[in-house]
């Protein structure tokens, strides 16, 4: 019986001879990302002029592209399920073709033969003692296309890191073998810039300690990455990963401890980086490499308990339908893996779904956000899939939304200079109220730095943060919880319901003149309104009209203190010099509250009101006091180190 190593070396030939099997009218498939066996392309094209009608498929490769060169037209003819830069422009031009479809369903056009594979060029590693060699850094459609292929010609390359999981093919399934020593291509990771860092920062703040994470590769995922050293037992389930993941490895941060599926390891179907990854990766079991077929199966990612899928795009339009593939109606990229972890997050058990892009391009002359898509975009994820939506001001939360508050959602993170724009366009379609209010011209982000939780001195814990745009439906029901007494108490008159606009004023803020702090009981996903505390500045005074309400249920139990007391810190931190505010001679708690906070006081009444008056510097200066004069606790003896045993 022949041993496997017999049958290795009667397939060895060079690369030249092997691409000799590739006939005229063939489909020829190329292994993905930083596996693209370079010599085996390289050999094809130099055939070019011997071959015609000759089809090329793969999906993103970072290595060379010659076979889309004008001089190889009616020879070659490139398909592509994802357009990388080495082939965007032939696409563009009209030189390539583009297949719009999910990642997770390229290997089932392999299998059924609805996409044709005659021949199949990949790079493995050398094969183990048992004769098997693994896929490396590609598992992801490279497993099927090689499967489903007539004639496998394979570069046997030993910089290919041996990768665990589902990722092996033995040699006795590939028909030639060329070995090669050049370096498996590597791609640094790309820096982020101060826009990618907000945003990276907004996405880090939603991940929950024992997430279980999917990011793509560019700047977004890296700056979240860099924002994740303070996490707890992160877990990986993605269709690639890069660099970024190996610092939170070392740091213990990313450790898949609390994954439901595969705990302990990193699942992946490719990886593009640098050597220090490959050597990472090599023959190591805290990485499982499997086909796309499973990474991407929506219901296999929704087997993970609070999966965050992390994905990009060009442009999102007001109601929330996502275009990622195209610049109008020029084809950019591809659908990828974004469907389908979009909906295999949002299947998760506390799973996050999330977009996020910069809110402009162009340097800054084009908004992302749109009041429609350009002609010709293609819908790559649907309104009804976005859940969140990341802009570097803020986050949007559109699940369950309506298109008003979607729209309003959107506008608030889009940048300030075309807000009112995006406003008097959703206007004229109807989206929202025709006599919305314009968003302030000089909005600030999201104070995302604001946000708080706090226990109450009962256990109960509360969210606090700043109000948002779609916070009206949460404001109005606030209102109508309260009694008679509390309604009259806030607003001084006995009001019956709150118009549209005055909703609209209440949470339309700039965030620094205009600040409201709202406090929430956050049950699973959805957030209850508690309690409002904001000011408004008078630029003549430099001082703040502070006001508060808190629902009937939740008086008396420290949440008004808490907000005076914040609310005071925070304008203070903003050169504001003090508060006023106007409280109801009868409102005896009220008045009682703005004592025990802001004291000293400055107080007139008329027609049975108190304005009231306080500065910051004399209630930090009567504070200061307080305490020099408090009585000291007694001195403790020093002991006596006889006594001491």
């Amino acid at each position: 019986m022949d041993r496997w190593q017999d049958r290795y070396a009667a397939k060895r030939v060079d690369a030249t001879t092997s691409v000799r099997y590739v006939a005229r009218g063939s489909h020829v498939f190329i292994g993905s990302g930083c596996a693209e066996p370079q010599c085996l392309v390289a050999a094809l094209a130099a055939r070019g002029e011997e071959l015609a009608d000759t089809e090329i498929l793969h999906i993103l490769t970072l290595g060379v592209a010659p076979y889309t060169a004008s001089q190889f037209t009616g020879r070659f003819r490139h398909n592509a399920f994802f357009i990388g830069a080495n082939v965007r422009d032939a696409v563009l031009e009209g030189q390539a073709d583009y297949t719009p479809v999910f990642l997770s369903e390229v290997p089932r056009l392999f299998r059924t033969g609805r996409v044709r594979i005659d021949v199949a060029l990949i790079q493995v590693s050398p094969p183990d003692r048992n004769g098997y060699c693994s896929y490396g850094v590609a598992v992801d459609v490279v497993k099927a296309g090689a499967e489903s292929a007539k004639l496998v010609i394979a570069a046997v390359n030993p910089h290919m890191p041996r990768t665990l999981g589902d990722s092996f093919i033995h040699v006795d399934q590939i028909d030639y073998l060329v070995e090669t020593e050049e370096p498996i291509l590597e791609l640094p990771p790309a820096e982020p810039d101060p826009v990618a860092q907000q945003i990276g920062q907004f996405i880090a703040d939603l991940i929950e300690p024992g997430a279980t994470l999917q990011m793509g590769i560019g700047s977004i995922p890296n700056a979240v990455l860099s924002h994740l050293g303070n996490k707890e037992d992160l877990g990986v389930h993605t269709e690639m990963f890069t660099d970024g993941i190996i610092d939170l490895l070392d740091r213990g941060v990313i450790t898949n401890r609390r994954k439901v599926l595969h705990p302990g390891t990193s699942i992946t179907s490719f990886c593009i980086g640098t050597r220090r990854l490959y050597d990472l990766i090599d023959d190591n079991p805290a990485f499982g490499f499997y086909p796309s077929e499973y990474v991407n199966d929506p219901v296999i990612i929704g087997q993970n308990d609070r999966l965050v899928a992390i994905n990009s795009a060009l442009q999102i339009d007001l109601t929330g339908q996502v275009c990622a593939d195209s610049i109008g109606h020029r084809f950019y990229s591809g659908i990828g893996g974004q469907v389908d972890f979009i909906r295999g997050a949002a299947r998760s058990r506390g799973g996050k779904p999330i977009i996020a892009l910069p809110s402009t391009a162009k340097n800054g002359t084009v908004s992302r956000i749109v009041p429609v898509l350009n002609e010709g975009a293609g819908i790559v994820t649907t309104r009804a899939d976005v859940h969140y939506v990341v802009t570097e001001f803020g986050v949007a939360d559109l699940y369950g939304r309506n298109v008003r508050e979607r729209t309003l959602a959107l506008v608030s993170i889009a940048h300030p200079d075309f807000r009112n724009q995006l406003l008097a366009a959703a206007k004229a379609r109807r989206f929202v109220y025709a006599e919305q209010i314009p968003f302030p011209a000089e909005g600030a982000p999201y104070p995302k730095e604001l946000e708080r939780w706090v226990t109450l001195r009962d256990g109960v814990e509360m969210y606090f943060r700043p109000m948002k745009p779609t916070d009206e439906r949460a404001l109005r029901d606030l209102f109508y919880s309260h009694s008679e007494e509390t309604v009259y108490m806030r607003y001084m008159t006995p009001v019956k319901q709150l118009s549209v606009r005055q909703i609209q004023e209440f949470v339309t803020l700039d965030y620094h003149d205009h600040l409201a702090i709202a406090g929430f009981l956050v049950h699973d996903d959805t957030e209850e309104m508690i309690a409002v505390a904001r000011y408004l500045v008078d630029p003549t005074t430099n001082m703040a009209e502070v006001a508060f309400t808190v629902h009937d249920d939740y008086q008396n139990r420290g949440i008004g203190s808490f907000l005076l007391e914040y609310m005071k810190d925070i304008a203070q931190s903003r050169g504001i010099g003090g508060f006023t505010a106007k409280v109801l001679r009868s409102n005896s708690r009220m008045l009682h509250l703005f004592h025990k906070v802001y004291s000293p006081l400055r107080s007139e009444t008329a027609a049975g009101v108190y304005s009231i008056a306080c500065r910051f510097a004399d209630i930090d200066e009567l504070r200061r006091q307080r305490r020099a004069s408090a009585p000291r606790p007694p001195a403790v003896p020093p002991a006596n180190p006889a006594n001491l045993r």
